[in-house]
């Protein structure tokens, strides 16, 4: 006799959509991860590029605090 209880356990549906996701988590493809063959190379001029830019402005401030009739 059971008493209003329901059956434990997976029902159709739910159990299609698990064994859909597994069987689609098997499929995927595996991915490698491996060192390169050559060194990685850091271009660092971004920050010389930058400083020369910021001297240059100043430069220029000056020259036209000083000459304000220049242009």
């Amino acid at each position: 006799m059971t008493h209003g209880r329901a059956k434990r356990g997976l029902k159709p549906p739910a159990l299609a959509v698990l064994l859909a996701c597994l069987v689609l988590a098997a499929c995927q493809p595996t991915v490698k991860v491996e060192a390169p063959k050559e060194p990685i190379t850091i271009n660092l001029n971004i920050k010389l590029d930058a400083e020369v830019r910021v001297k240059l402005e100043e430069q220029a401030d000056e020259d036209i605090a000083a000459n304000p009739y220049i242009f």
